[in-house]
């Protein structure tokens, strides 16, 4: 339901924790997690050879920490989350389940910002550039899927699209019928691309005035780079923190509106499905 790509996925702070924390999750996913995100580091920043060895150093230690103390409470969450939907979805349970994601992101940012901060600090201005083309490519790829710049039907069609999407992935598979009926609720939701969008520009700009401060104190350094990762919300106006919280009652119906409309296969694929998830996790904890 909830994806972290909401939060913030640029530069390594990020590398360091997306692929620990998504939903759409795979053994085989997290098991090649060193490799992935030290193609991600290397991708966003262009690193040397010193400067990989130092990021699979500090990598391998929180990939530890997150598989032996993190795991085990994932697969307990997945748990009580599969026991809180097998009789339908209120729309407290989607507010817990959005919440406990929004947690464990927090909690693995603050444990990855210690690691990180020493490995930013050793950023050279070529490689701060390299992550502004990075950027600049992926801004222009999100402008386009996301429709930013286009009509409020285009808008509602593409966000519709990967809600179907999502739904398919996280719970089962669903009817033509369901899905068109998901692409009219909707467009009961308020339209935020643009501000979305926004926000991520600011994060972006937040971030490399972060870096501009590498050179400081090592110390205050980290706690700009912890403060950065932690606190996404920080620095958001007031009136689009209220459209965020809007938006997420919406869904809420939404999710609540799906729940009401699956059949009792759907609901029994999806109650194997977030099992399935709880013990992933129980086998990944185990050393």
């Amino acid at each position: 339901m909830l994806t972290s790509s909401r939060a913030v996925r640029v530069a390594i702070v990020v590398a360091l924790t997306t692929i620990l924390v998504s939903c759409t999750f795979t053994k085989f996913a997290y098991n090649q997690a060193d490799t992935v995100m030290a193609w991600m580091a290397d991708d966003y920043f262009d690193l040397d050879v010193q400067q990989k060895a130092d990021f699979q150093k500090r990598f391998d230690r929180f990939y530890a920490w997150h598989r032996y103390e993190q795991l085990p409470g994932y697969a307990q969450f997945m748990k009580t989350a599969r026991t809180r939907m097998q009789d339908g979805v209120s729309r407290e349970d989607v507010m817990w389940f959005v919440d406990g994601l929004r947690s464990r992101t927090r909690a693995a940012a603050r444990q990855a910002a210690p690691e990180a901060a020493p490995l930013l600090a050793t950023l050279t201005p070529a490689q701060i550039e390299n992550l502004q083309r990075k950027w600049d490519k992926e801004n222009r790829k999100y402008v386009k899927e996301r429709k930013v710049n286009g009509t409020g039907d285009e808008r509602y069609e593409a966000e519709g699209k990967r809600i179907v999407k999502q739904l398919k992935e996280w719970l089962a598979p669903l009817t033509s019928e369901q899905e068109q009926r998901v692409m009219a609720l909707m467009r009961e939701l308020p339209q935020l691309e643009q501000e979305r969008y926004a926000e991520r520009i600011r994060r972006q700009k937040e971030f490399l005035a972060v870096l501009a401060q590498r050179n400081d104190d090592p110390q205050r350094f980290a706690a700009r780079v912890t403060d950065w990762m932690v606190n996404w919300e920080k620095g958001r106006s007031a009136d689009y923190q209220r459209q965020l919280d809007a938006s997420w009652q919406k869904r809420a119906d939404l999710f609540m509106a799906v729940d009401r409309m699956m059949t009792p296969e759907q609901r029994t694929a999806s109650l194997q499905k977030i099992e399935s998830y709880a013990n992933d996790f129980t086998q990944l904890a185990k050393r």
